[in-house]
């Protein structure tokens, strides 16, 4: 399986390795596998009976074809053990008669962003070997909040790797400012950026195509890689577990093997969703795409009207690891469904002034998979709320897709089984959890609302979270975005 870039197809491509080592082509596009494989219905009924790890290198194996099938197994069974994940990888909780929810967030930082970054630096550690790589690779990363956390925890103290992480100062909760502040490990780095998510990306992404940064970096024995989900060693991983919510689903009954159901995802960078539309073409039974947006409704917008316009307001919500303007991951789906050529020019268009209007085709084509809908602060709110009332305790990215996913039902009548991904622990963002369901309640920030969320729900609070307080902070610095070249260099001693 070789790979190649969404901007540009007239050039040689890569392996899965050096994709994975590289993360961002050399054109500022994106690593796409030159085609999707299949998956039967035999596939599926085989991997049913088969543990999370399994399925997940089952998967990983169609992409991964420079890897054996028994290092991704390896690999999988010790990312997805139970010392990682406990009571499972990626277990379904029932909502009611027809929806089910995700859990994706039972890894170490209580996070979906877990399920990719438990496994990717295994991946990225064989890449160096399988290529040859005797520099150290160096992992930059910016994040609105969860991705830092999981790239942090996963690859630190790993060999041959360092690790910076940029943050928004204002963009991310105490709790994952903190989970970030007192990361532990030698090789690791954490810098809060001023401005929002996207002032972080595109300063991550200028020091990308930056070919004199490239340069001294080499000089001084390092290479630039991405724990974003714009690497695919990132987004492969998440592809398998909505294969294995398949299987569950069919294994309770809940569905019955070739029937379709819906996925509703609570959607920023556009990676999350990608990959369950990623598992539909290679043949995952999947009737619709429920895309689903927090005020910073871009994509709603997006999927409603064909065009993408990041010239507009930003708003700081509850939910922030969804505040993006820029959702990087799109590019791929242009690409597939529009091709290389268009698809490089949207981005052109995008750089250049900040809009790009699809084709009536592509339009079509995206009409046919997907539906968007965005929740307000005050529905996601009263989501949590009610879901409470009903039994279940979420968070508010989670909140937000669940009022997408009864939006898009009350709607258009489908009452398609849905899958609603789950991202984070209600205990991420224990005030706002809690507020929502008893509005007078007053916190300083989410970690004081922690013993208060708990006594009021009678969920455990997860450990990584429990113990934050006694930990040293490490990490402390605030820099402007321009200033981001800087601090890498400074970071690693270059001048």
């Amino acid at each position: 399986m070789r790979y190649y870039s969404t901007r540009n197809l007239n050039q040689e491509g890569v392996s899965a390795a050096q994709a994975i080592k590289q993360g961002l082509c050399n054109d500022g596009g994106l690593f796409m596998p030159e085609t999707i494989p299949s998956l039967s219905l035999d596939d599926i009924t085989a991997l049913a009976g088969k543990s999370y790890a399994e399925r997940a290198a089952y998967i990983l194996s169609l992409f991964l074809t420079d890897y054996t099938y028994e290092e991704l197994l390896a690999d999988c069974s010790e990312a997805y053990g139970e010392a990682r994940f406990k009571g499972g990888a990626a277990p379904l909780a029932t909502l009611n008669d027809n929806t089910s929810v995700l859990e994706l967030w039972h890894g170490p930082t209580s996070a979906f962003k877990d399920m990719a970054l438990q496994i990717m630096p295994r991946l990225l550690s064989r890449a160096l070997d399988k290529t040859g790589e005797e520099r150290t690779a160096f992992i930059l990363v910016a994040t609105s909040g969860d991705t830092g956390k999981a790239a942090l925890e996963g690859y630190r103290d790993v060999n041959k790797v360092r690790i910076t992480v940029f943050y928004p100062v204002d963009g991310v909760s105490r709790v994952q400012k903190l989970q970030m502040a007192t990361q532990e490990g030698s090789n690791v780095e954490v810098c809060a950026v001023i401005g929002n998510f996207d002032d972080a990306q595109n300063g991550v992404k200028k020091i990308f195509s930056d070919k004199a940064m490239a340069e001294k970096l080499n000089e001084n024995g390092y290479f630039l890689s991405s724990a974003n989900s714009i690497n695919w060693g990132r987004l492969a991983p998440q592809i398998a577990y909505y294969v294995s919510a398949y299987c569950d689903l069919v294994a309770e009954g809940k569905i019955k093997l070739g029937d379709k159901m819906n996925v509703c995802v609570p959607t920023g960078n556009f990676g999350n969703i990608f990959a369950a539309y990623i598992a539909k073409r290679m043949g995952l039974p999947v009737n619709k795409f429920i895309c689903a947006s927090n005020k910073n409704s871009i994509l709603t917008d997006f999927l409603n009207e064909g065009t993408y316009d990041r010239n507009r307001d930003f708003y700081t919500t509850m939910s922030p690891s969804m505040d993006i303007l820029i959702s990087s991951n799109l590019e791929r789906l242009l690409y597939l469904v529009g091709g290389s050529e268009r698809t490089a020019r949207y981005m052109k268009e995008l750089n250049e002034k900040g809009v790009y209007t699809v084709d009536a085709d592509i339009k079509a084509a995206l009409d046919a998979e997907f539906a968007g809908y965005f929740a307000d602060e005050d529905e996601c709110a009263a989501t949590i709320k009610n879901t409470f009332a009903e039994g279940y305790l979420c968070d508010t990215h989670t909140a937000v897709a669940i009022t997408a996913a009864k939006k898009y039902q009350a709607e258009t009548g489908d009452n398609t089984y849905t899958v609603v991904a789950s991202t984070a622990s209600p205990y991420k963002f224990a005030a706002d959890v809690y507020k929502s369901i008893k509005a007078d309640a007053d916190f300083a920030d989410d970690y004081d609302a922690l013993p208060a969320l708990n006594e009021l729900s009678g969920v455990e609070i997860p450990e990584g979270l429990a113990t934050l307080m006694s930990k040293k902070v490490r990490f402390e610095k605030v820099i402007e975005s321009a200033k981001m070249p800087d601090e890498v260099l400074s970071e690693l001693g270059i001048q």
